[in-house]
């Protein structure tokens, strides 16, 4: 069967090509629903037939052979049509003048498709041609939109309406049409193949703004209820017109941030977020978000947010500062200068906010305090004093931080003012002192005897002690060899201080030990003192003594003076108590408050009692007296 329907066209095809059968007819035409639609035909035939019996005309609906029983949408002979097109069909062509133009009224989408002529001239001339008109129905205008709409260039959008129904005239009206700029309208008529369309040209130029808005296209037949309308969005292709993102931040090292962005564009972006030149994160949508975990200062800088869509780019950028508090500042190593050297310590760091540096040398503040990640403290021909730890202390709001080093300053060496010679019971001592660095040797010299101490010996005691960068030499000279004018001991020490920087002799100037010198004073004072409560003691006896016998005007004789002498020197040695090996005293009694302090005292001699005026020895009054003289 199936052979037999594809050998059937052919055929039609060979006939048509050898007998003349012809037919003209539009291959498309269109209809809004519920009008009508006339579709124009003619057909042709061969000039050697005569129709016998007239000329009658059948129209089917989707196939051209009768023997698939196709629907019937009008014949001529009788109104046996299918039952879809009863009442509505007309022909309105005179087919003896071979016009066989067909009305169809009341149209619905149902009625869409092909539809073939058939001429049936009586006999065995009967023939369905094999040309067709493709019927459609529409229920709402046709609307021509390009492709792509580009924002900022001119556009035209058409509304279509089909005016191929002899009775009814449509109207194009366009919609929601306020908003937009400068709408022009106009109005065509197009004719083609005995086929009519009507239509309406909106041209404007739209914007990013106009994206995703509503026109619509209104169809209508005045005088009638008939109506169509068509709506579309518009889809306007705009470049990156925006790029959202943070606002510019600051967080704290360790934690956790979000970057977002967002780009306004059509179609979407290529949205990418760039860190200097390196990209983190790309995507194609209209928002992408950064997240960042964990946090160091090395993340601080300027993110960028990069959209891309084909059409444009656009950027926009943020700056993300990471607060942390100062790293352990970095600060030259420790060192050992010369004296008068100038130096420049530097101290530097990172902190956010910038830290402010400050140096402390030996806890106290040296130079001035720097807000800046950068501090150098400079020492201009470094002196012994210099010598000591230097802290860099780096403080923000976040935290603080230190960093030390150690300046050794070196110089040549200087005697102190403790150095001299005393005069001390056992003889003389000698200290020498002197500070350096590094710590001075010491040596005595005793020009006088041409002799060089540095070591303990027989006759002197040589003692070396060192205290950090200070070294203290003591000897003891056991004799103290001869007295000069005034008592004193004749000594010539010279002490001799040495190291890598420079060499010093210098002569020990020989002083009284200042408790010897104390002991004298306090011990002729005490003498005197003592010698006059014995006089004042004598003389109240001899006064008390002449009362009882009469005579007031007699003196005291002193009739055994060494019993007086022995009773102040008893007095003196009950002042003071010895103690220990080497036969020291300590003062006891009303001296208790100069310690281990010798005294000197005044002895009493008695050169015999004479008197006032000569050397009877009495005065008028009978009385006798005694000179004291302090040796």
């Amino acid at each position: 069967m199936w052979c037999l329907e594809l050998l059937l066209p052919l055929l039609l095809f060979i006939s048509d090509a050898s007998c003349q059968w012809n037919v003209w007819l539009p291959r498309d035409i269109s209809a809004m629903t519920n009008s009508c639609v006339v579709i124009p035909c003619t057909f042709m035939y061969p000039s050697g037939i005569r129709p016998s019996r007239g000329i009658h005309g059948i129209w089917y609906f989707g196939q051209p052979y009768p023997q698939l029983f196709p629907p019937v949408v009008f014949k001529s002979r009788t109104d046996v049509v299918h039952e879809s097109y009863k009442g509505r069909t007309k022909l309105l062509g005179d087919l003896h003048q071979r016009n066989c133009t067909l009305l169809i009224n009341n149209i619905g989408t149902e009625h869409s498709g092909r539809y073939y002529f058939r001429a049936d001239l009586g006999g065995a001339n009967i023939y369905t041609y094999p040309d067709f008109t493709e019927l459609k129905v529409l229920d709402q205008p046709n609307i021509d939109v390009p492709e792509e709409i580009v924002s900022d260039e001119s556009l035209e959008l058409t509304c279509y309406a089909p005016d191929n129904c002899p009775d009814m005239t449509p109207e194009i009206q366009w919609m929601y049409t306020d908003y937009l700029p400068d709408p022009e309208f106009s109005t065509d008529l197009v004719e083609e193949s005995n086929t009519a369309v009507l239509s309406n040209t909106l041209t404007f130029t739209p914007r990013p703004m106009h994206n995703g808005q509503l026109l619509g296209c209104r169809v209508y037949y005045p005088n009638t209820t008939l109506a169509y309308e068509r709506l579309i969005s518009l889809d306007v292709k705009y470049a990156p017109r925006s790029v959202w993102v943070n606002a510019s931040s600051e967080v704290m090292e360790g934690s956790s941030v979000t970057l977002h962005c967002e780009v306004d564009s059509n179609p979407p972006a290529r949205i990418a977020w760039m860190f200097g030149d390196q990209e983190l994160l790309w995507d194609t949508a209209s928002n992408v978000s950064l997240m960042l975990d964990d946090v160091t200062p090395a993340n601080e800088g300027i993110y960028t947010c990069v959209g891309d869509n084909g059409y444009g780019i656009m950027n926009t950028s943020l700056y993300l500062a990471v607060k942390y508090p100062p790293h352990e500042p970095v600060v030259n190593d420790s060192i050992t200068v010369v004296e008068g050297t100038t130096l420049a310590l530097h101290c530097s760091t990172q902190g956010s906010p910038a830290p402010t540096l400050t140096w402390l040398k030996d806890g106290q503040l040296v130079g001035t305090i720097t807000a800046d990640e950068l501090s150098v403290l400079t020492i201009v021909e470094i002196t012994p004093q210099g010598d000591g730890q230097y802290r860099c202390l780096a403080e923000n709001e976040h935290g603080r931080a230190s960093s030390s080093l150690n300046i050794t300053v070196e110089y040549a060496p200087v005697l102190l003012e403790e150095s001299k010679c005393t005069v001390v019971r056992e003889g003389v001592q000698c200290v020498c002192m002197a500070t350096g660095n590094p710590e001075p040797t010491i040596e005595f010299y005793l020009p006088d005897l041409n002799i060089t101490i540095n070591e303990t010996d027989g006759r002197y005691n040589f003692y070396m002690h060192t205290d950090g960068h200070t070294s203290t030499g003591m000897i003891k000279l056991r004799e103290k060899g001869e007295r000069v004018e005034n008592g004193s001991p004749a000594v010539n020490v010279h002490c001799s201080i040495s190291n890598a920087y420079g060499r010093e002799s210098i002569l020990l100037e020989l002083q009284q030990e200042k408790k010897y010198m104390m002991a004298v004073i306090v011990g002729t004072i005490g003498g005197v003192a003592v010698i006059a409560f014995i006089i004042a003691a004598v003389r109240y006896v001899g006064h008390n003594n002449k009362k009882e016998n009469g005579n007031p005007r007699q003196d005291v004789v002193l009739e055994n003076p060494a019993l007086y002498y022995s009773a102040v020197k008893k007095d003196k040695q009950n002042l003071r108590k010895k103690v220990g090996e080497d036969g020291d005293y300590q003062s006891v009694g009303t001296m208790a408050g100069l310690e281990r302090q010798e005294l000197n005292y005044a002895s009493l001699e008695f050169i015999g009692a004479r008197s006032r005026e000569g050397a009877s020895g009495r005065r008028d009054d009978g009385s006798n007296y005694t000179e004291i003289k302090a040796k």
